[in-house]
């Protein structure tokens, strides 16, 4: 081979070199491609939504139990709130009892009334004991004929008081005619305050009228109007001139 074959030779050898290393051909070619990327793709979104759904069943349990406390809360609040109401209610009651005796108390002392004869005083009121006995119908009559009215026993002070009158079965001014169970007084106002002896009133057989037992203390007792038994009257003071 002459010299300038030999040339000739060299420069093909590094013509073809200088081709392989400017365009080299990739060693590994992925043999998974554009479909491995997907599926990694969706794995991820599968397990982002899984654990999404364990937040949110943790979230709604714990909202449910806090619904649930929030519910207890509100029903106790609701029964306190009953309460506090019904002692309001009776709290008032008192007060308005206690502001119209202080009235009736003050306009006494103003006008310096007093009871007629045979009439005790208590508070702001006159009481009388009946000699006689008679219906409670008849009582009642008794009574308005003298200016006065059967009693109408509104606390405790005035029930003892009126247990110093008398000391037998003796008529009030209760009774249940227009309503049975509906007890009422003579002037028209339900009860505030009672003293019914146990298991009374009971309405055995038409009893729609109080009357005072004869027991220490003298309960209440509900019983046939058309009894005969003794009453005490009750009436405002006079003006003494």
């Amino acid at each position: 081979m002459t010299t300038s074959e030999k040339q000739a030779m060299e420069e093909i050898y590094v013509n073809a070199e200088y081709d392989k290393s400017a365009n080299p051909i990739p060693s590994t070619i992925n043999p998974k491609g554009p479909r491995s990327s997907k599926r990694s793709f969706y794995s991820g979104v599968i397990v982002s939504l899984g654990l999404l759904s364990v937040f949110l069943m943790v979230g709604l349990i714990t909202l449910g139990v806090y619904l649930n406390d929030s519910a207890a809360s509100v029903s106790a609040v609701s029964r306190k709130l009953s309460s506090m109401i019904e002692d309001r209610d009776v709290l008032h009651v008192h007060l308005t009892e206690k502001i119209k005796e202080l009235g009736r108390l003050q306009n006494l002392s103003k006008q310096r009334k007093t009871c007629p004869a045979g009439w005790r005083m208590f508070s702001c009121s006159c009481y009388r004991l009946s000699e006689s006995s008679g219906s409670w119908d008849q009582s009642r009559k008794d009574c308005r004929d003298n200016g006065a009215d059967l009693v109408v026993i509104e606390s405790p002070e005035e029930q003892t008081f009126v247990s110093t009158i008398t000391s037998e079965p003796t008529w009030i001014g209760l009774n249940d005619k227009e309503q049975e169970g509906a007890w009422k007084w003579v002037d028209g106002t339900r009860l505030t305050w009672s003293n019914w002896a146990q298991g009374e009133p009971n309405n055995a057989g038409e009893e729609d009228c109080g009357h005072l037992e004869s027991k220490e203390k003298r309960p209440w007792n509900d019983f046939r109007c058309t009894a005969s038994m003794k009453w005490i009257c009750e009436k405002i003071p006079q003006h003494n001139e």
